[in-house]
């Protein structure tokens, strides 16, 4: 696959530039102490075995989430399942197309938004979900339904929006075989993190800890690594119309997966549940697939656009949560005085009543401390 890439990559070069190993193409005197190209570097290297690690260790946080107990109410009740396949293979793929023809991408920048797109939902939904006292449980199995779907739909998508840039190399040659074989490679720490969730609940409460604060070093450390030893240079090869679509996407997602909410006339705590599923994407998954199974020679600095749009669907859904902590307190006590609440036992509302508290994880205090604030609630109202 290797040599094929190469030759796509030599036939599609516009200005007659070549494969990195011919001596020719060094300026020096003698080619001797020219650097290697960025995607024969050891820091590329490096980059793309921490991207791989990060991504198990998410992988293995979200399947700490899931209650086997659970999952019989939720196939009863699918409504989780319906939500994840419309938003995430419906309405976010087709927004990313989309934006990539409204904005006139290249092909290789279409390809990056096109794929980050088409992922799943991402763990950052969950923590902004239940900043916004929304439906946890929703969350969680919007989550978990949208990543196994993708083992089939991502590729589909894909391959099916791909095709306004059929004519050239990049997506002539498209990795899906290795986009699928990525996507199938998550199985594995999921499953291992459903194991551990119900043998071992509390050791999968430290690791859904773990996994959250790697969602953010990860970005973090991503961020610090391109920018000090690439520079400037490389962020400045990013047209500016990919940074006004990682700016748009997020916010258009949040809106649509709002917008669909009200059309299956949820509850508000709902709403907002489903337009923070929608918006924030799995970009761990996103940064792998580019990193791991595209080219870099072809794919460029284009692996930056899941970092890119990170940071805007970070910054977006905080603006949401200020507006909901500021002006939506109406609705949360109108969700609560419904009821809705009480089927949330999953691990994410665990962890905020831990930092109310401030107990020892999974002690019954919490829950005690917590049931006696309820009823001294009710008998107030």
């Amino acid at each position: 696959m290797n040599s094929s890439w190469a030759a796509a990559a030599a036939a599609g070069a516009s200005d007659g530039a070549a494969s990195p190993s011919p001596p020719a193409a060094a300026p020096g005197p003698g080619g001797a102490g020219v650097p290697p190209p960025f995607w024969d570097s050891a820091l590329n290297q490096g980059l793309s075995v921490f991207v791989a690690l990060a991504l198990g260790a998410t992988m293995l946080g979200l399947g700490c989430t899931v209650e086997v107990s659970q999952l019989g109410a939720q196939l009863r009740r699918p409504v989780g399942l319906l939500l994840a396949l419309l938003c995430q293979f419906g309405l976010m793929p087709l927004v990313a197309f989309l934006l990539a023809l409204v904005f006139a991408l290249d092909e290789v920048a279409a390809v990056a938004v096109l794929l980050c797109g088409c992922c799943p939902g991402g763990n950052l939904s969950n923590i902004m979900s239940l900043l916004v006292d929304g439906d946890m449980n929703l969350s969680i199995i919007m989550t978990t339904s949208s990543t196994l779907l993708a083992l089939l739909l991502m590729p589909l998508c894909l391959w099916l929006y791909s095709r306004a840039w059929i004519n050239t190399p990049l997506v002539r040659l498209l990795p899906l075989g290795a986009v699928s074989l990525t996507l199938c490679s998550t199985l594995l720490p999921i499953g291992l993190g459903v194991l551990i969730r119900y043998r071992y609940p509390r050791l999968a409460d430290i690791l859904l800890k773990v996994s959250l604060w790697s969602l953010l070093l990860t970005l973090v450390i991503l961020f610090i690594l391109t920018g000090t030893m690439l520079g400037p240079e490389l962020l400045a090869t990013i047209p500016a119309t990919v940074y006004v679509v990682a700016v748009l996407m997020p916010l258009a997602g949040y809106g649509c997966g709002y917008g669909v909410a009200t059309l299956f006339h949820l509850p508000p705590h709902c709403k907002r549940t489903v337009s923070l599923e929608t918006g924030c994407q799995n970009v761990q998954l996103c940064t792998a697939i580019l990193k791991l199974t595209f080219p870099p020679q072809l794919i460029g600095s284009m692996y930056m656009f899941p970092l890119l749009y990170a940071l805007f669907q970070a910054a977006e859904a905080g603006l949401i949560v200020l507006a909901y902590k500021i002006y939506g307190k109406d609705f949360y006590k109108q969700d609560t005085l419904g009821g809705e609440e009480e089927d949330t036992d999953i691990s994410y509302k665990k962890l905020k009543e831990e930092e109310v508290v401030d107990t020892s994880y999974g002690t019954v205090t919490a829950e005690n401390r917590g049931s006696v604030h309820m009823e001294s609630t009710q008998t107030a109202l």
